[in-house]
């Protein structure tokens, strides 16, 4: 492995200011302090230009190259955290109750403020650098609010890079995924209006509990019985609230979950049947059922030619046996695909140590991993802008 020396040199710096995020997660467009800290660091390193704001609480720096060139690499970076109580351990564990830094954007934020800092003091490149900390990109929209305000008319972008950390790889593996790489997502929340009764007399309700539980099991049909086994789709039930006393047969109950799906057809078809199916149950005991249901995620696309220019720079730092591109696609899901909709570009996946997975309460991100994400970041400006 290389990291670009100048990043490695202040890599101690890195890892005190992603501890200082971890300390003080926020969710999604609350990112008030990360965003200010963020802000005034790209101050700091001396990028050109310093615009927040953009998107609720994101934040938006430019870096202009010594060769004067007009193409614009944009390099991407989520800040938000979820609504965890962690559970790790660690020195600099969550001072926010209920919420932490479970998927490791407290490393994002902090490599790109890494490669800002080294674009900023190099200017080895023939163009502009467009540095995106996006708020908000756990299920909150973050990216689509920052490109409803304008985000590419004001700060265009010939191409674009993100980047997330992978603790089910090996420390320092680079993998990217060309064309469709992570599924599209789709939330639902499905209200059952039935009638209460004493728990009883049964006889007397329209029991929401009983209808939701066979409604549970008539969603799976959707993955089983009518979606073709060659489109893959993930239909998952994750809440069931209903009822708050042992002798009362409720009024109402919630069921809400995902699918996630990687062909758009697939994906309509789900919801038409949702729909259908609701209906259909509905008429059949004689109460009203009401579907929310919508789009979160559309499915992350990687450009084939600049996954190939991704592993490439990615290989200069963790050698080329280390980084590679893949077949896999991940039914997890990334709202830098709204991005990728309108500019071209690529996302990867850094492995780093660790054997908890992301989202757990217990998650702790390596932050041996912090020097390299920033370096590869550094080294595809480099590549992609060339000086001379």
């Amino acid at each position: 492995m290389s990291v670009i020396p100048k990043i490695e040199a202040f890599a101690a710096e890195l890892t005190e200011i992603r501890h200082d995020f971890h300390a003080h997660p926020e969710l999604g467009f609350e990112e008030t302090r990360t965003a200010q800290i963020v802000a005034a660091k790209l101050r700091e390193y001396g990028v050109d230009e310093v615009h927040e704001g953009i998107g609720g609480t994101g934040v938006v720096g430019l870096i202009k190259g010594t060769g004067g060139g007009n193409r614009r690499v944009g390099l991407r970076a989520d800040m938000d955290a979820l609504p965890i109580e962690e559970a790790s351990g660690v020195a600099y564990t969550s001072t926010n109750p209920g919420r932490m830094h479970a998927c490791g954007h407290d490393g994002h934020t902090t490599m790109l403020l890494g490669a800002a800092r080294y674009l900023a003091e190099t200017r080895d490149f023939d163009g502009t650098v467009v540095l995106i900390f996006q708020p908000a990109e756990e299920g909150l929209g973050g990216a689509r609010r920052m490109i409803e305000e304008g985000l590419f008319e004001k700060f265009p972008c010939d191409e674009i890079y993100g980047m997330h950390n992978d603790p089910n790889s090996e420390p320092g593996v680079v993998s990217v995924t060309p064309g469709p790489a992570m599924a599209g997502a789709s939330f639902f929340d499905i209200t059952i209006k039935g009638t209460g009764s004493h728990a009883a007399m049964p006889h007397q309700s329209r029991d929401p509990i009983v209808i939701g539980a066979s409604l549970v099991q008539q969603l799976q049909s959707v993955v089983s019985r009518n979606t073709p086994p060659t489109k893959p789709v993930v239909l998952s039930v994750t809440k069931f609230l209903s009822g708050s006393a042992y002798n009362v047969v409720p009024d109402t109950a919630t069921i809400s979950g995902t699918i996630r799906y990687f062909h758009d057809d697939v994906s309509q078809m789900a919801d038409q049947r949702i729909h259908e199916l609701c209906a259909g149950m509905a008429q059949a005991y004689g109460i009203e059922i009401a579907v929310d249901l919508r789009n979160v995620f559309d499915v992350l696309m990687n450009d084939v030619d600049l996954t190939a220019a991704y592993v490439a720079a990615a290989s200069d730092i963790v050698g080329a046996d280390m980084a590679a591109e893949s077949t896999e696609q991940a039914t997890g899901s990334e709202d830098f695909a709204d991005m990728l909709k309108v500019v071209p570009g690529a996302y990867c996946r850094v492995g780093h140590a660790g054997n908890i997975p992301l989202h757990n309460a217990a998650f702790v991100l390596d932050d041996a991993i912090l020097p390299v994400g920033a370096s590869i970041y550094a080294r595809i400006v480099e590549t992609r802008l060339p000086n001379g």
